[in-house]
This record gives structure tokens, C-alpha cells and sequence, in this order.
């Protein structure tokens, strides 16, 4: 019996699976970000028009001074390195330091989405709903298209919890803790983009539309 044969029989991930998964991740990966690439082109000409009122240009708009993002971008950088210590004590066989740092990531997670919601409800209190103004519009568009791709992640997250529940599971769930922390990492450099983008003036995108020729 060959060396993957037998992985695979024990239910461990193969070579070959392992890469393929690796290589499907990194797609995805690459058509979101193309699709969040397209979104920003699309806010950048947009804001060229007079009706743009951006969110964060002048000290009595909601998000000038932006706390409650800057609290959210916190849980999701505490979430990123959460799972990244989970991967790296997993790898090393400190499996109840692994799992401390995995659920904790887990509840980071879940504090920026419940944390963006709050956002949300502000910003519909103080009159800046969806429909008011383009720049709401792509606010609200483009951080609930974020909290989605980061819901999709807590699914996969869920499972390998539930699947982690037995201690034997971990040296085979190494791989997928793996995947999942570079999953994270990429939603957190993807939210910080998104966080300059929705809380640039109307003159930032204006001096990035004269750069890029729009």
C-alpha cells in the first residue's frame, strides 16, 4: 500500500490533497479579491460626482472620527493571530494551547460581526441609511459583502470545532486550521483596505482618479 493510500485510510489529509486544497483556497481567494478591486474602482468614480457626501470629510459626519471601526478592526486583528498561535501551537502538538487560541479566535470573529452591525444601526440612527446617499450605499454594500465572506469562514470554523471536540482529531485537523488562519489573515488585509477606502474624503478620491486616469 502506497504512503498516501495509507493517510488516506487513517483519514488523513493526503499530499495531493492538501495541495489541491491549498490551490482552491488561493482562487477563491484571488476572485474576491478581484471582486472587491472591481467594487473600488466603482466607489472611486462614483465619488467624482457633486451628490458624493462622504462619510468621514468634515468633523460633524459619522465617521470622521471612526472609534467603532477602529474597535472592530481590533477584534478582527485579535481573531487573525488567535488563529495564527492555533496553527502554530497545533503544528507543534500543544494541542490545549491550540484549542484556547482557536475558539478564542472564533469569539474575536463573532465581536466584529455583531461590532459592524452596531455600526450599522448607528449610522441608520443619525439619518445615513443605505438610500440617503451613494457613499452609504457602498458602505453598507461593501462591509456586509465583507462580514459575508467572514461569515462563510465561521461555517468552516464551526465544523472544525465541532470536529475538534475529541483530542485525537487535532493532528489531523492541522491542515484545516491552516487553511482557516490564512483565510483570516486575508479577510484582515482585505478589511483594512476597506476601512481606507469607505473613510477616504471626497479629495482623496479625487487625487487617486487623477493617478489612475479615470
Amino acid at each position: 500500500m502506497s504512503h498516501e493510500a495509507s493517510l488516506e485510510l487513517a483519514g488523513w489529509p493526503t499530499d495531493s490533497q492538501r495541495r489541491a486544497q491549498r490551490t482552491g483556497l488561493r482562487v477563491f481567494m484571488a476572485v474576491v479579491s478581484a471582486l472587491f478591486f472591481l467594487f473600488a474602482i466603482a466607489v472611486i468614480t462614483r465619488a467624482q460626482y457633486a451628490d458624493w457626501q462622504s462619510l468621514a470629510e468634515q468633523p460633524w459626519q459619522p465617521l470622521f472620527d471612526a472609534w467603532q471601526l477602529w474597535l472592530n478592526t481590533s477584534t478582527l486583528m485579535g481573531s487573525s493571530l488567535a488563529l495564527q498561535w492555533a496553527r502554530h501551537t497545533s503544528a507543534k502538538g500543544q494541542y490545549q494551547s491550540a484549542a484556547c487560541a482557536f475558539w478564542l479566535a472564533g469569539v474575536f470573529a463573532l465581536a466584529f460581526l455583531l461590532g459592524q452591525a452596531w455600526v450599522w444601526m448607528t449610522l441608520a440612527s443619525l439619518g445615513y441609511v443605505v438610500a440617503a446617499n451613494p457613499a452609504n450605499s457602498f458602505f453598507y454594500v461593501l462591509s456586509a459583502l465583507h462580514c459575508v465572506h467572514l461569515l462563510g469562514g465561521l461555517i468552516v470554523w464551526c465544523t472544525i470545532a465541532l470536529r475538534l471536540r475529541q483530542a485525537a482529531a487535532w493532528p489531523r485537523l492541522s491542515f484545516s486550521i491552516e487553511l482557516c488562519s490564512v483565510y483570516w489573515h486575508f479577510l484582515l488585509v482585505l478589511w483594512l483596505f476597506l476601512f481606507m477606502l469607505l473613510t477616504s474624503s471626497a479629495t482623496t478620491f479625487k487625487t487617486i482618479a487623477n493617478l489612475c486616469g479615470f
